[in-house]
């Protein structure tokens, strides 16, 4: 595992807050687990949120048991792998399937669509992990009721279909006993955003048939180099980050084209937005994009040369790394990096909003086609909306594209026959609302980031809210045709949907940002005006 700097300003801003942290005994004490180096007020978090440093050697525990799981369900045929979780119960599984090149459906989702796709895919075949550390996720909730009657009325057993991981104790762990469902309980001790080698990850990264026990060797190997004053990976990134973030560079631009990790800046982007963006600091990831040369710019390469630093490493390291940089990051910046305050208030706002009769949607400001505008004060229609809103970046701004949407619907846009893998592309970016950050990124020099909700609620959410307020919001929601019920509840995915949409813009809204919802009205050709719109604007 190697960090290296391609930049002599970035180099010259670690070397300087390095000196520092080597002569406070930092990298030592982070290592042995001291929750006192963030301060008295993060002192008690700290102290039950650090076993995330032990976990190279103490998930090695679970292999036996993680081999007999996946023994078990292929010997049942049980071969279609679905998760359910949120943030730090998907993100990290998800980039480790993809990277050992295993398949894995992800259902960190509301969206009614999305999520009938899964439904629909070999439920005979399919074991659904269920996983929640608070155990009491209303995403992940949702999802356990709606398979477990999906099961029952196929003549299916949920017991042995679902397999629970959570933290001792939770709501989740006491449902799953009473449900008859297997359970691996996770370390109290580990947040969410720093379980990638907990049960967490490696449960469904095992039951997909990806190698958990290379990734934790590859974890082990680096461990021991993050207690050294230098030779050390971590203290090295942290530094980058933190020290390029005080100095004005706070936007982190992570580049991994030729990464074999594939995905990890989706994982990244939760761990540093989530630990870093609260009491008006933190750095911001931007992902997907290419950088502009801005000065607040930090680009980070992730087994390239592209950029102002370079981390090369295998996926377990770069887990491992990246969670005690972001550790030292938020010890920079003066922050504490393991708690969240500023996410509870969306999920706050969508109960009011789910204990009303009707949500409030309001009445739009005007229609254009098949969209609705909610929030434009003075554009008349949609290549004004997004002129206004990108004009409204402030110089050391950004504007974030908040999308509650199917993310897999774009791949049904019809193409021609005969039609080539370049052409099939074409008309499946022309179908995709994620497409709208490039074109919009073409008109600014500032970063334009995109998140899929509510997913994104527990990731850069909390930056958007306890970050700096200088960020300009774009949310999306679209007309639901066919929900899908929640048994036990008085709802159906598309209201939760957007009932969150709805809490998460209402918290945006009270800290001043500008802030526009756009309403498909026809999710298809909705996406479709969005992107023609974009390229007038």
């Amino acid at each position: 595992m190697e960090v290296s700097f391609r930049e002599e300003g970035v180099a010259s801003a670690a070397s300087s807050v390095a000196g520092r942290l080597v002569a406070d005994g930092v990298p030592a004490r982070l290592a042995g687990g001291d929750p006192t180096l963030w301060g008295e007020d993060a002192e008690a978090e700290a102290a039950v949120r650090l076993g995330w440093l032990t976990l190279p050697r103490s998930s090695r525990e679970l292999l036996p048991a993680l081999g007999e799981l996946a023994a078990g369900a292929r010997a049942e045929g049980l071969t279609n792998v679905v998760l359910a979780g949120m943030g730090g119960s998907s993100l990290a599984a998800e980039v480790i399937c993809a990277t050992f090149d295993v398949p894995l459906t992800v259902l960190d989702t509301t969206d009614p669509g999305q999520v009938r796709r899964a439904l629909a895919e070999r439920l005979e075949a399919t074991v659904v992990v269920v996983a929640s550390k608070s155990g009491s996720t209303v995403e992940t909730d949702c999802l356990l009721r709606i398979y477990r009657e999906l099961f029952a009325e196929a003549g299916l057993d949920p017991a042995g279909r679902v397999v629970v991981v959570t933290d001792p104790g939770s709501p989740l762990e006491r449902l799953a006993a009473d449900g008859g469902h297997r359970v691996v309980l996770a370390p109290p001790d580990v947040g969410g955003r720093f379980s990638a080698l907990s049960p967490y990850g490696l449960v469904p990264a095992a039951l997909a048939g990806a190698d958990v026990a290379r990734l934790l060797d590859d974890a082990g190997q680096v461990l021991p180099l993050l207690s050294l004053d230098s030779g050390n990976p971590g203290l090295d990134l942290g530094c980058a980050l933190g020290g390029a973030a005080l100095a004005g560079r706070d936007k982190l631009v992570l580049d991994d084209q030729l990464s074999p990790s594939y995905g990890l800046p989706d994982w990244i982007e939760q761990l540093v937005a989530e630990s870093t963006g609260k009491r008006g600091r933190g750095i911001l990831p931007v992902v997907g994009a290419d950088p502009t040369g801005a000065a607040d710019e930090l680009v980070v390469a992730i087994e390239s040369d592209a950029g102002d630093v370079r981390v090369d490493g295998p996926l377990g390291a770069q887990f491992l790394v990246w969670e005690y940089a972001t550790a030292i990051a938020g010890l920079l910046l003066g922050v504490d990096p393991f708690d969240q305050p500023n996410v509870a208030e969306s999920k706050e706002n969508t109960a009011v909003l789910l204990a009303l009769p009707d949500l409030p949607v309001g009445a739009p400001a005007f229609v254009d086609g098949p969209v609705e505008v909610y929030g434009a004060a003075t554009a008349k229609d949609l290549p004004g909306v997004f002129a206004a809103l990108l004009n409204a970046v402030p110089g050391d701004g950004y504007l974030a594209v908040m999308a509650y949407l199917d993310r897999l619907a774009a791949f049904d846009a019809p193409v021609p026959d005969g039609a080539d893998f370049e052409q099939m592309t074409d008309a499946w970016m022309m179908a995709d609302p994620l497409t709208l950050r490039a074109l919009l990124a073409l008109r600014t020099d500032r970063p334009v980031t995109f998140g899929w909700g509510p997913r994104f609620l527990h990731s850069t959410g909390q930056y958007h809210k306890g970050g700096p307020q200088n960020g300009v919001f774009l949310q999306i929601t679209g007309a639901v045709t066919d929900d899908v019920a929640v048994p036990g509840r008085p709802y159906g995915l598309g209201g939760l949907q957007l009932a969150q949409a709805l809490g998460d813009l209402g918290a945006l809204e009270t800290r001043g940002r500008p802030a526009v919802r756009l309403h498909l009205t026809d999710r298809a050709a909705g996406v479709a005006r969005l992107l023609e719109a974009a390229q007038e604007a």
